[in-house]
């Protein structure tokens, strides 16, 4: 039976042993979140698993039909496979569902949600299905969101933030860590610079390519994922989620050699010479946190364990006098698994 709306405050995790997945236990935790208890869920392989949640010790369950009974809230942090086929069941045990893997379809009904870029677009502007051509209603609690990924959040922040400053045109350049594809993708990085630093052969299990010491705007043939369509479904994803609030930016990948920290570049155009201040002042407003004079600018390393988009100081283009350029960089994990937890924190005082 579904549970009554506030009876319980029980939290269901799937993909529990994976990085997302212990990320947002983490998160929940560290936010303080007012669960009665968490039920962590995963496949078979990791069924057993001793860990602890709330710092209570507990296992790891196997995935099934009654894994949602009595839960408020289901996170799906695993693989997009296991949300597919799995969110229909939390929605039938009464929870709200949270998808964090991109595995629910968008003919679903899912609403994409960034609750920090709520006071930042035109109203009403909380939780935009995939695919719809307007918002909806900001206060109205529905069964079944999709927390974006790192990306995205990334993109429609900046986007967000420049939006009153009516930029000519803005291109973003991304560089994911490996750790986008899981476990196995750090593995095969830390593999591969292993193997390399000792003149053996490399793994090419997960990328289907040299992924150490390099840069890459594509993967092998045999590669599951393939950058190409990643950079498409980000660009359609912002879209749908815009939902023409603001113009879309141009949007490139390169595969970078880290383990974890997303980065990007972007170059914004504008009709007259930038103002600076006034850019770094609406990085600001959207909760990005901006690198202090003298600091250097934000990396991977200095992103690590942050909630927040880190920006430097924008740097003027030396040859196009109307252009700028702006570095930024995230924790990935750390900025999806906090998005997450807020939407559920949304959730919480939005009535029944």
């Amino acid at each position: 039976m579904p549970a009554r709306p506030g009876s319980s405050q029980r939290v269901a995790i799937v993909g529990a042993s994976s990085l997302l997945g212990k990320e947002l236990k983490q998160v929940l935790e560290d936010r303080n979140f007012p669960a009665t208890d968490f039920v962590l869920l995963d496949e078979s392989h990791a069924v057993g698993t001793l860990t602890e949640a709330a710092g209570e010790p507990t296992f790891i369950h196997p995935l099934n039909e009654d894994s949602f009974e009595g839960a408020r809230f289901a996170f799906f942090a695993g693989n997009s496979e296991t949300a597919a086929a799995n969110w229909q069941a939390g929605i039938r045990a009464g929870a709200s569902v949270i998808d964090l893997t991109g595995g629910v379809p968008a003919e679903s009904g899912a609403f994409s949600w960034i609750p920090s870029l709520d006071a930042l677009l035109p109203a009403p502007s909380a939780a935009i299905p995939l695919g719809a051509s307007k918002p909806a209603s900001a206060g109205q609690r529905r069964p079944l969101y999709r927390s974006p990924g790192s990306a995205l959040i990334m993109a429609a922040t900046l986007t967000a933030a420049l939006r009153e400053l009516n930029p000519a045109r803005v291109a973003i350049v991304f560089y994911p860590p490996v750790s986008e594809a899981g476990q196995p993708g750090v593995y095969e990085l830390e593999t591969q610079t292993t193997n390399l630093l000792s003149f053996r052969g490399i793994e090419r299990t997960v990328f289907d390519a040299q992924v150490a010491f390099n840069l890459l705007t594509g993967y092998g043939s045999e590669c599951r994922r393939n950058l190409r369509e990643i950079r498409e479904r980000l660009a359609r994803d912002l879209g749908s989620y815009l939902g023409g609030r603001a113009a879309l930016p141009a949007i490139q990948f390169v595969q970078a050699p880290v383990f974890y920290g997303y980065a990007f570049g972007a170059y914004a155009e504008f009709a007259g010479p930038p103002d600076t201040a006034r850019i770094e002042a609406a990085f600001t407003a959207a909760g990005m946190k901006l690198a202090k004079k003298g600091d250097g600018p934000p990396d991977n390393v200095t992103a690590a364990g942050e909630s927040e988009i880190q920006v430097a100081q924008v740097e003027r283009d030396p040859s196009i006098a109307n252009g700028c350029w702006i570095w930024g960089v995230a924790d990935n994990l750390r900025l999806a698994a906090t998005n997450a937890v807020r939407i559920a924190e949304e959730l919480l005082v939005i009535p029944a």
